[in-house]
């Protein structure tokens, strides 16, 4: 059960906060929603791209080959990690191989969450876009 006393600040009135208990909950869902920022976004379509051989290293050459642009390594394992913490990804590691000293690779792939935030950001900005001459070869 949700209870209002635990949002309600301290110099409120606990009269003041059963008034509003509502706008509490809805505050606590509205943080519920996970944004893609631009690395976040195309990391995670050359992880879709790739399937199950995503990793760092294939991931980085994807976004080289398909965006022009060269993007450091750690950037890509950062932004990774950030997708994961917000559950967007999830990792393994594989086998440890000889040519890696030993070390094992951490493959990613989308979860559920991931995929639909991605297809959301899709449609966010394809509203956006639409309607642009400027963006759509016309001239205003």
């Amino acid at each position: 059960m949700y209870s209002a006393y635990r949002t309600c600040p301290v110099t409120a009135a606990r009269s003041e906060c059963l008034r509003f208990p509502d706008l509490f909950i809805i505050v606590e869902e509205m943080g519920e929603r996970t944004h893609l920022g631009e690395l976040e976004l195309i990391v995670m379509l050359a992880l879709l791209r790739l399937g199950e051989n995503a990793y760092g290293v294939p991931i980085s050459r994807e976004l080289e080959q398909h965006c022009g642009r060269e993007i450091a390594l750690g950037s890509v394992y950062a932004t990774l990690e950030r997708l994961q913490e917000k559950g967007l990804v999830s990792s393994n590691l594989g086998e440890a191989t000889a040519e890696r000293g030993g070390r094992a690779k951490r493959y990613f792939r989308a979860t559920t969450k991931g995929l639909r935030e991605v297809r959301e950001t899709r449609q966010a900005l394809m509203k956006l876009w639409r309607g642009l001459s400027e963006l759509e070869g016309h001239r205003a």
